[in-house]
């Protein structure tokens, strides 16, 4: 497929029903600098998108777990293949699945003005729907609308956010009233794009969690250190390298530079309007549905464009889940070479399983924001392995097993044992500090404790998939590559280019918008001068 369309299905996948409303609950509970809890993880994206998109396109898989047996062997690698399926695949997408859910549920409510149960079946209705389409159609199906429903809800939450903004009266009006309630409240400002050093919310600690350690040491889907999940099955169904690359690329800058302000802007005046709200991710819903902002003419449109981002993730979700545990599992374990037709009902089932899973899920979650930095915690410190894994020929099989099993063991002892609450700011920095350094000694423990994987296995990777020689010499001197060897320096470059690109287009948005037009101008051209550099450094 072209670049443009599987970069487009990831920025949908990534826009879901969820996504505007937790927005608006971190910006109305802690400001615009809530929103670091996802913005950190351009680094990790931007890594993805130069150094790690070619070499997962070489790799040739058809899922990211598949990996597993082209860079190991034997059983730990098949153990390793139907871990990973069965976790991700079970467990963790349904906790993806019901967060996207509650949003739904949430939405429903307020719109419609139906009850829980009412708007549980409702949502079975939504949800049956997307897994029909998606098992017709497969992958093409989930692409193509995706598409689609990315155009249809972006539009509207840009009209949203104009209707409400000028509600209020404008872009000045709101900044004035914003500030007026931050005075009263003696908080920090809502407007400024980091917090301040004494923030209540995101005190020193946290903040240096989130920039220096989060975005490299935690799993979450859409923004896996090295790729994974379904960034990388879009990569796999990419025309060639070039067009995997530029599918991220385009993901990232418009995942974190395009998307955000509309949301933002929208939250804002929530805030303004509703600052008593009990359910402050329910104000987003509640501007739509005020009849003195948003034209009531529009609301079907809107509630349209609610269904679009809940399916173009529900969609992708079920097709993500049932991938692993069919070709995975089902296919590589139990049933091997039988008929396309048996397991294409296979993957019917498992995505009515999924199904059933993800509502049980959804109706034992609190919030949205909860979810997400359960699955941040959960994850922590499996990132070292899964960067590294590229780079390094002694990483084995049971690295990765073992980072796994104690970053999940020592985050559940730390919530469950020890009552330390990852929705407490100190207490989720402390939870990753912790996790992500227990969780590295003992991989990098049972690395040297083990045996590496076998020579002719580590030379049919390098061979294949040709990564960077440094941390491979013992295998790239029995391999049959020729030529110089490739250098990471350049990639490294490009990934910081990215990284300036996306954050001086973010910041040069929000400055013209709330604060200053000169400052926004010149981090605008910032981010010009950084696509620049980065298209002239990449190869034809």
């Amino acid at each position: 497929m072209p670049w443009w369309l599987a970069g487009t299905s990831m920025v949908a996948t990534t826009f879901a029903a969820d996504t505007p409303l937790v927005v608006t609950g971190m910006v109305a509970r802690y400001g615009i600098a809530g929103n670091w809890l996802w913005w950190n993880m351009a680094a990790s994206g931007m890594l993805t998108v130069f150094v790690y998109a070619r070499l997962w396109r070489r790799a040739g898989v058809m899922t990211d777990v598949e990996f597993a047996e082209l860079r190991y062997a034997g059983r730990p690698a098949a153990f390793l293949r139907a871990f990973r399926a069965l976790y991700l695949g079970i467990p963790i997408n349904c906790i993806i699945i019901g967060w996207v859910n509650l949003a739904m549920m949430k939405i429903l409510q307020v719109t419609l003005g139906l009850d829980a149960t009412r708007a549980l079946w409702a949502l079975l209705a939504m949800l049956f729907f997307t897994a029909f389409y998606t098992t017709l159609a497969g992958l093409w199906g989930v692409l193509v609308t995706d598409l689609v429903q990315f155009v249809l809800k972006m539009g509207m939450v840009i009209a949203l956010a104009w209707y409400a903004v000028r509600a209020v009266g404008g872009l000045s009006a709101l900044e004035s009233k914003v500030t007026a309630l931050d005075a009263a409240s003696g908080a920090g400002s809502r407007l400024a794009f980091f917090p301040s050093t004494d923030s209540a919310w995101m005190p020193a600690i946290t903040l240096f969690v989130y920039l220096g350690v989060n975005w490299w040491a935690s799993w979450y889907p859409g923004a896996e250190p090295g790729g994974g999940g379904y960034v990388a099955q879009r990569i796999f169904s990419a025309r060639n390298e070039r067009h995997g690359l530029f599918a991220t690329l385009w993901f990232n800058i418009a995942h974190y530079a395009v998307r955000p302000w509309p949301w933002i802007l929208t939250a804002l005046v929530s805030l303004v309007l509703y600052p008593t709200l009990a359910d402050k991710e329910s104000g987003y819903v509640r501007t739509l549905m005020d009849p003195q902002i948003f034209p009531p003419a529009l609301r079907g449109v809107m509630l349209a464009a609610f269904a679009a981002a809940y399916m173009s993730t529900i969609g992708t979700q079920l097709n993500w889940g049932a991938s692993y545990v069919v070709n995975d599992v089902y296919r590589r374990f139990l049933r091997r070479s039988r008929s396309e037709r048996e397991y294409v009902v296979a993957s019917q089932a498992v995505t009515l399983g999924l199904m059933i899973v993800s509502i049980y899920v959804t109706l034992h979650l609190a919030s949205i924001e909860q979810a997400w930095k359960l699955l941040i915690v959960t994850g922590a410190g499996t990132g070292t392995v899964l960067l590294l894994r590229w780079f390094w020929w002694r990483i084995n099989a049971w690295s990765e097993v073992s980072a796994m099993a104690v970053a999940a063991a020592v985050s559940l002892y730390l919530q469950i044992v020890l009552k330390w609450d990852s929705d407490r700011p100190r207490d989720f920095a402390y939870i990753m500090l912790i996790t992500v350094g227990i969780t590295t000694i003992a991989w990098l423990a049972v690395t040297w404790l083990t045996l590496p994987e076998p020579r002719a296995t580590l030379v049919a990777f390098y061979e294949r998939v040709r990564p960077y020689p440094r941390g491979w010499r013992p295998i790239a001197q029995a391999a049959s590559i020729t030529g110089p060897p490739a250098s990471i320096a350049h990639e490294l470059i490009n990934a910081t280019l990215g990284c300036v690109l996306v954050y001086s287009a973010l910041f040069g948005v929000g400055e013209m918008l709330l604060h200053s037009a000169a400052i926004g101008f010149i981090l605008l051209v910032i981010a010009a001068a950084a696509a620049t550099a980065i298209a002239r450094n990449l190869p034809s």
